[in-house]
């Protein structure tokens, strides 16, 4: 069993209601290049974890075309909340009406064989020249949910963690800072994230610090291609 990942697939029906390629030429038909690498690339047993800004939908019922796109796909699914997930909504509703190959993370965990998926939606990282006094108690408080979801994770037995967040909790600059160890303290394997496009690509770490393996999975840094993580 393979799993994989890629963010920030920016889904708003067929076709589109809000293209994405208003972004650049490399976003015209993303989504069917997205589909047809899923197709060729991911077995019925495999995971694919999608890490936030799923859908332009504004509630539950707007973003259900695009849910039910995913879950027409090879697969167990994943999700993580992003910045721009507006339809997202209690977890009550979410595990009632989520298609039934979805499943979510948020503020906690998800087992994958021996494998806890791990996670939290992240904030704004303090190194962003637009970061406030205000994203320093959110960037705080969601440091603290990623924190619980792994120790639960490991009460619970698991000593095999992947943590992912929609934001970049951790810059290049950070790699050797404190919370980067704190990740390799914790036995995390690999550190997933998204939500950098464009010139932000390149603030986001990739390759291994302190044994955690970094992936920037947002599709158009992966060529709208999913990226495999791990083999369990």
């Amino acid at each position: 069993m393979n799993i994989f990942a890629i963010g920030d697939l920016h889904l708003s029906g067929t076709p589109p209601k809000k293209p994405m390629e208003i972004f650049g030429d490399n976003w015209i038909g993303h989504w069917d290049k997205i589909r047809t690498n899923w197709l060729n690339t991911v077995d019925a047993q495999d995971v694919v974890l999608l890490l936030g800004d799923i859908s332009w939908g504004m509630n539950f019922e707007e973003a259900s075309e695009d849910l039910l796109a995913i879950d027409a796909l090879p697969g167990r699914k994943i999700l993580l909340k992003g910045n721009h997930d507006y339809w997202w909504s209690t977890s009550a509703k979410m595990r009632q009406n989520l298609p039934p190959t979805i499943t979510f993370i948020h503020n906690s965990y998800e087992a994958v064989n021996d494998v806890a998926i791990c996670g939290s939606r992240g904030w704004t990282n303090p190194l962003d020249k637009m970061f406030t006094a205000q994203d320093a108690k959110v960037y705080e408080r969601e440091k603290g949910r990623i924190a619980a979801s792994i120790q639960q994770a490991i009460r619970d037995g698991y000593n095999r963690i992947i943590l992912a967040t929609h934001y970049p909790m951790i810059y290049w600059e950070e790699t050797d800072g404190e919370y980067a160890k704190s990740l390799a303290e914790w036995g995390v394997e690999h550190y997933i994230f998204g939500h950098l496009h464009n010139g932000g690509i390149g603030l986001g770490p990739t390759g291994n610090f302190y044994g955690v393996h970094y992936h920037l999975v947002s599709c158009d840094a992966l060529d709208f291609r999913l990226k495999k993580i791990a083999e369990v």
